[in-house]
């Protein structure tokens, strides 16, 4: 077996959202997910308005704009509302990064591109409307369950060894010096230790989830080995490789 990715590690092809926590963990915090995170971390993180764990679009009702998913929470229906000024039913990306900064921290360009780009519009590339939006909010809510589990001292950050047993958490044996290589990306040059925020984590985990699941859809047999051209290796890593800065 490959230590790509642990036996137990999901078999579906990409798709822009978070890994499933174990079974074991969900049934330990009564799906912590579904509830906004312990009153200390809170405290300490300031609580975003609205909560990206609380669980959205598992509310009985919607209302106020066209295009949800049926049974998206009012508040992210709200939460697009405030920053689609012109009312055109779709956001940019420094619209969204307004949406997804209010009241909690502020997402850096880079993984606000990144988003737009895995959950783009089929009729606008360069905006999502209510349907991408909705499904980028739950995406966000599995990651921030992630995020919250690992984050053993609850600073807010995710450092070396956190990043490792999160991306093993979630079935991705990543070897050390591919794990110190990925997390170099976020160093600072200021020499301090290398801290993940929220938003670089989930850019972290979303490039490599994406590449990946794509390194399966060769890997038929699922033996951690797979022979690419060199057009099919491009194909696979430049979409998750290039510049989002």
């Amino acid at each position: 077996m490959s230590s790509y990715t642990r036996p137990n590690s999901s078999q579906q092809s990409y798709a822009p959202s978070a890994p499933s926590l174990p079974d074991s963990f969900d049934q330990q915090q009564n799906h912590a997910y579904d509830s906004p995170p312990p009153s200390d971390y809170m405290r300490q993180q300031h609580q975003p308005s609205p909560s990206y764990a609380a669980g959205y679009g598992r509310s009985e009702y919607s209302y106020g704009y066209s295009g949800f998913p049926q049974g998206t929470h009012p508040d992210v229906i709200r939460s697009f509302q405030m920053v689609d000024r012109d009312r055109s039913g779709y956001i940019d990306e420094n619209e969204l990064q307004q949406a997804l900064s209010s009241g909690y921290q502020r997402f850096n360009i880079g993984t606000i591109r990144l988003l737009m780009f895995l959950f783009k519009n089929p009729h606008d590339p360069l905006r999502i409307g209510p349907n991408e939006f909705a499904a980028l909010w739950s995406c966000l809510g599995q990651w921030r369950a992630i995020f919250e589990r690992y984050d053993k001292d609850r600073n807010g950050k995710i450092d070396l060894f956190e990043l490792r047993d999160a991306l093993y958490g979630i079935g991705y044996a990543i070897p050390p010096p591919v794990l110190k290589v990925l997390i170099s990306k976020y160093d600072d040059g200021s020499g301090k230790k290398i801290e993940l925020n929220f938003d670089d984590f989930v850019e972290c985990g979303m490039i490599l989830k994406g590449l990946t699941e794509r390194f399966k859809q060769k890997d038929s047999r699922y033996t951690g080995t797979a022979t690419f051209n060199y057009d099919e290796f491009m194909s696979m890593v430049i979409p998750f490789l290039v510049s989002y800065d």
